[in-house]
């Protein structure tokens, strides 16, 4: 039997507010346990939430942002659980009348096809705190920090259809978030956490099939291997005669399974209902008109504008537009070179390379843009060949200096003077005379192979200093004259 995977995502988003969505404590990540968290986070009585505007003004860029209906009037209200890190015994958050409504946002997949991905809702609510079970002794210690942090939950439609769409939608909203200034995206902090709901179905049934929920998977890599682990189980699972149950699981990356946490709780085993301590929230229009006056160039839109602008396929674009801070690295190498196709070569070839082996963010990058820029440039005047450029880069990446520099201090300045090109040249075939024979007594088609011999020997016998062009064109009629 064929089938089908049904995905449906929540996407959990802090929010890079200054302090939390009902009180004035800090947000900072890292600081010490329990020193951010105040009488209001920790729902003392006589303490009332006051909504934090910024808050709001952020749900709505974001809402605006993926072409959604904003909620005129949005209700908070209260998500009854007991746990130990909640320590008011409910969350607040919105239910029936969340800020956000039905939007969607566009992916782009591996083989360069986009696909529209439906977005349900998103709405504002507290983070809850954090149990921490090391170095307490068998026993397990609460740290209240985090309760009250902002968070925007994004719901997607069960629209995505394998792990690879769900990793290309959740980078989506990764890059977009981080382009809007709402979330830094820090997935190791937790900033950006994501449930994925998943399912499976015979291929060609309407119906959708019991959903497991695998909580709070916190890295791309680890969402795809998730959701892949969890269809596998779903479909033995069937097939082996068995029944899915509706639960929530977790993801072990060391084992690479999802293991059973609790059943799936259904809305109404959380007894909502309004918070009586929060007005409902209206948003007037002018309110509106000033957010979207302030929404900078999306992820979708700079991509466009990298193709029509520079002429780059939708890959690259779509590559060079993921993050904000690649997009502009790039854009400031084009600016130093005016070259956006080998500026895109070579951000995305050599630098994309040697950040992924360091493990660094292009942010990071030993090579400046101004640096890899000033070395396209000789490349273009033919100071230095492809070949010696990527000496060049690595000697940059040293912190060696700038290209010029390095170029002056090692010698690499490319030879482009046909006289002495041709007199190395004259030196290499007459080194190779009976190669020069058998060449010129073949046929075209072993010639092919043979001339790049000769191209191999002579930028040899240059040390890789001869212009590439130039030694092609020279060889070319010296062998055929």
């Amino acid at each position: 039997m064929q089938w089908e995977t049904v995905i449906g995502l929540e996407i959990h988003a802090q929010l890079s507010t200054q302090s939390k969505i009902f009180s004035g404590s800090a947000t900072t990540f890292g600081a010490e346990p329990n020193t951010q968290a105040s009488l209001v986070d920790l729902g003392m009585p006589g303490t009332l939430p006051v909504l934090n505007a910024e808050a709001v003004r952020m749900a709505c860029k974001f809402g605006l942002a993926i072409d959604a209906e904003i909620a005129e009037k949005n209700v908070f209200a209260r998500k009854n659980y007991f746990y130990p890190d909640l320590p008011k015994g409910y969350q607040t958050s919105q239910m029936d009348h969340p800020i956000v409504g039905k939007g969607h946002l566009d992916i782009t997949l591996e083989d360069g096809s986009t696909r529209r991905i439906g977005i349900t809702r998103a709405h504002l609510e507290e983070d809850a705190g954090k149990s921490l079970h090391e170095d307490f002794h068998g026993m397990s210690g609460i740290d209240l920090n985090r309760a009250g942090t902002p968070l925007l939950e994004i719901v997607s439609e069960p629209d995505i259809r394998s792990a690879k769409e769900a990793v290309a939608y959740v980078k989506a909203i990764h890059a977009l978030v981080r382009y809007l200034g709402i979330c830094d995206g820090n997935m190791a902090e937790g900033s950006l956490r994501c449930d994925c709901n998943v399912s499976v179905r015979p291929k060609g049934q309407a119906e959708f099939g019991t959903r497991a929920e695998i909580k709070n998977v916190n890295s791309f890599r680890f969402i795809e291997k998730a959701i892949n682990h969890e269809v596998q189980r779903q479909i033995e699972l069937i097939e082996d005669g068995g029944k899915v149950v509706q639960e929530t699981r977790l993801y072990d990356p060391n084992k690479d399974e999802t293991r059973s946490m609790r059943s799936k709780e259904e809305a109404n085993d959380y007894r909502y209902f309004p918070c009586p301590d929060l007005l409902p929230v209206v948003i007037e229009q002018s309110f509106l008109d000033e957010v979207r006056a302030s929404l900078p160039e999306l992820p979708g839109q700079k991509r466009e504008r990298f193709e029509r602008e520079f002429g780059l396929s939708t890959y690259d674009a779509s590559v060079l537009s993921a993050s904000l801070e690649m997009a502009d690295y790039f854009e400031q190498v084009n600016a130093t070179c005016g070259d956006a196709k080998l500026a895109a070569n070579w951000v995305m070839g050599e630098l994309s390379s040697l950040l992924n082996k360091e493990g660094l963010d292009i942010e990071q990058s030993p090579v400046t843009a101004e640096q890899l820029g000033g070395m396209i440039l000789r490349i273009k005047d033919d100071t230095i060949s492809g070949k010696i450029a990527k000496m060049v880069f690595e000697a940059m990446a040293a912190g060696e200096g700038s290209a010029d520099e390095i170029i002056e201090k090692k010698g690499l300045k490319q030879v482009t003077d046909s006289g002495a090109i041709e007199a190395m040249l004259d030196e290499v075939l007459a080194a190779n005379a009976e190669q020069v024979e058998q060449y010129r007594a073949s046929d075209e088609a072993k010639r092919g192979k043979m001339f790049g011999f000769f191209v191999g020997q002579a930028m040899k016998a240059s040390k890789g200093k001869a212009n590439p062009g130039q030694v092609n064109q020279l060889l070319k009629k010296k062998l055929e004259g």
